[in-house]
């Protein structure tokens, strides 16, 4: 396996701001980039040492038109938008990725990271995604409930059944960049039953609240860098980091969409990205699902600020 820095040789990261909301019902959540923007993500982030620049090239107005007139197609709410965001957005951290930076996805809603976990495998065929959240988001078209599809981009990225269907069928690999095996979940607590039945036959790796109130965090994080890395000491498998914020407990965060009682402290959450920052293996990073709009300006600002916190951990920042 190739060495980390062979992946990412210098600190340099490109915010990608994702202003979509369209996987998901409540609106809002598109106005998380430019809020963290506007709380200086880029200086804080450059004050730990790193380059910052921004990608702009995703026309956002123009799937914001496909969103206005998106029919659902069986379950599926607004396919054609949420498809043509996440394509847009893996063509983006793809081209990133390959030019040895880090993206840094800012969303909008999760079901971005259809694109982002497919840009980044396209990247680094060896990557190792682990997605921190209350919910699974491994729904399939089938197994979708609400039909909302930020609770399926990791059934589509891994190429589940039943997931080769119009629009995504168009551009997404067939057969898939991502594997099952190298996908790892921190922090559920909110599991449809569908998607016990994908994890358990697909024998995915997953580490619930009741894992991180047993074990500690710390125990967690070794358990999942463990998996990843083929149960080795090795920590150089590359590394994607898919943050939702609604993985902390909504008393941390909470201006989000979709919010679980019994989550992740604000420490808790802080360590994952601190811990994997130490293993030098991280290859993209995505921060999603804040909602400024949702709670009282002072919670909204709360949450803001954590997303940001999140970020800078994971590239760095230290407590000493």
């Amino acid at each position: 396996m190739s060495s980390p820095l062979l992946h990412v040789p210098s600190k340099s990261a490109v915010l990608i701001k994702c202003p979509f909301s369209g996987g998901q019902p409540r609106k809002g959540v598109e106005k998380a980039p430019s809020a963290m923007v506007a709380a200086a993500i880029a200086n804080q982030v450059k004050s730990i040492g790193w380059e910052v620049s921004e990608d702009e090239s995703i026309d956002w107005d123009r799937i914001a038109e496909i969103e206005k007139n998106d029919e659902p197609i069986g379950k599926m709410k607004n396919p054609n938008s949420v498809s043509e965001a996440a394509r847009s957005v893996s063509e983006v951290v793809e081209r990133v990725a390959k030019s040895g930076k880090i993206p840094v996805t800012l969303g909008g809603d999760h079901s971005l990271g259809l694109g982002t976990v497919i840009g980044i495998t396209r990247a680094h065929p060896e990557t190792a995604v682990i997605w921190v959240d209350a919910h699974a988001d491994i729904n399939t078209p089938d197994t979708t409930d609400s039909g909302n599809l930020h609770g399926c981009p990791m059934s589509f990225a891994l190429g589940l059944e039943g997931t080769y269907v119009t629009p995504f069928k168009e551009w997404i690999p067939n057969p898939p960049v991502a594997s099952p095996q190298r996908l790892v979940y921190i922090g559920l607590r909110d599991i449809d039953e569908g998607e016990r039945k994908i994890l358990h036959s697909h024998h995915i790796k997953a580490f619930t609240m009741h894992h991180v109130d047993k074990y500690g965090i710390g125990r967690v994080v070794e358990m999942a860098l463990d998996h990843v890395n083929g149960n080795t000491s090795r920590r150089d498998r590359p590394i994607h980091l898919s943050f939702d914020v609604d993985a902390l407990d909504p008393t941390v965060a909470p201006s989000t969409g979709t919010p679980v009682r019994g989550g992740l402290t604000f420490r808790e959450g802080h360590y994952i990205c601190e811990a994997i920052h130490e293993t030098g293996a991280l290859v993209g990073l995505d921060l999603v699902e804040v909602n400024p709009s949702l709670k009282d300006p002072h919670e909204a600002e709360q949450t803001v600020a954590i997303g940001c916190s999140l970020v800078r951990a994971a590239l760095g920042e230290s407590l000493l």
